[in-house]
């Protein structure tokens, strides 16, 4: 939970790096930000999917049990 959360932290600063880029004309800003978007997509993305198998593993392990 805490990676999902982190992830949606680090796209919301992606998106106001790139408009405060936008809005000063700084191509850098711009793309860092855009980059941060991505990076928190990713870790976001990281994060469902340990979730998502750990919810795998667990429904796998109560069949086994009697």
């Amino acid at each position: 939970m805490a990676d999902k959360a982190k992830g949606k932290m680090e796209q919301a600063k992606g998106k106001a790096k790139e408009v405060a880029g936008k809005a000063t004309g700084n191509e850098r800003m711009q793309a860092e930000g855009r980059t941060d978007q991505i990076k928190g997509k990713a870790r976001e993305g990281a994060a469902k999917a340990q979730e998502h198998a750990r919810g795998i593993k667990d429904s796998l392990r109560e069949r086994r049990e009697p």
